[in-house]
């Protein structure tokens, strides 16, 4: 994402939401750290105090409630930030411009994909609503609609070994059209013949 996108996105949360809502530490750092580094810092953080961006936090003014571009830009932004979180310290180095270049763009075209699904009113009751999880788990991040308290996506990343072929991570989502039973293709990336360490480690 351009700096100055990213730039303008801040200015029209802090006006938009002068005084109502305070952003998140995690975002605050990850903001203040690219001036310094142009790649992101690991926010290394619990589940439990791991602060996360509320929708509501982006309403456009004066219709209460996102646009879709909006949501986009949001949801990318978690995507990013719990995708990074994920791979941890030893997974990161090894993989983050392939991640950057081929994966965040597919899922960015999956998340406009579900925005296109529901009218602007409604994209605000839509919120990353889970934690990435740790060792062995696939699970990244699902978007959950806060209103029927269900899932509507679930990205995963998966570690394949084919025969003779080394590890690779798999990532793929699932949606609620078929109860998350098929795999939506978002690309993947070759680790090396040698075991990937766990998630977040």
């Amino acid at each position: 994402m351009p700096k100055w996108l990213r730039k303008s996105f801040v200015v029209m949360v802090t006006i938009l939401t002068f005084g109502l809502v305070t952003p998140s530490q995690a975002f605050l750092y990850d903001q203040s750290s690219s001036v310094k580094n142009p790649k992101r810092d690991i926010i290394e953080s619990s589940p439990d105090d791991r602060s996360e961006i509320s929708p509501s936090s982006t309403r456009s003014e004066g219709n209460g409630y996102l646009n879709k571009d909006e949501f986009v830009t949001q949801m990318l932004l978690e995507a990013e930030t719990l995708s990074y979180a994920k791979f941890g310290a030893k997974i990161r180095p090894v993989i983050e411009n392939e991640f950057s270049d081929v994966i965040l763009p597919n899922i960015e075209k999956a998340i406009q994909e579900i925005a296109t699904q529901y009218p602007e009113e409604d994209l605000v009751s839509l919120a990353v609503t889970e934690n990435p999880g740790r060792g062995q788990s696939e699970k990244i991040f699902n978007i959950k609609n806060e209103k029927t308290n269900e899932d509507i996506i679930r990205f995963h990343v998966r570690r394949d070994n084919p025969p003779q072929q080394g590890y690779w991570f798999n990532f793929h989502y699932h949606t609620y059209h078929d109860q998350f039973q098929s795999h939506h293709a978002l690309g993947t990336i070759y680790w090396d013949k040698n075991t990937p360490p766990n998630w977040m480690s």
